[in-house]
């Protein structure tokens, strides 16, 4: 169980280094501002998109669990 813990922080961790990274990328080109209706749009559509690959993910597994892959 403990291992788990640390695996989720480990991975949470890379997360935050890849957001950093990307957002430093992002601010540093020049001319490339982006206001807060864009942040919250692009924020949206990302959890949108791993919303319906959650969704279809649980329906796959279901379907596979019910036999209703054959």
């Amino acid at each position: 169980m403990r291992t788990r813990y640390l695996l989720l922080l480990v991975l949470l961790g890379l997360l935050g280094l890849a957001v950093h990274a990307a957002w430093q990328g992002w601010v540093s080109a020049p001319g490339s501002e982006i206001g807060w209706h864009g942040i919250i749009a692009m924020l949206l559509g990302i959890f949108f998109s791993l919303g319906l690959a959650g969704v279809l993910v649980g329906l796959m597994l279901y379907s596979r669990r019910h036999g209703m892959d054959q």
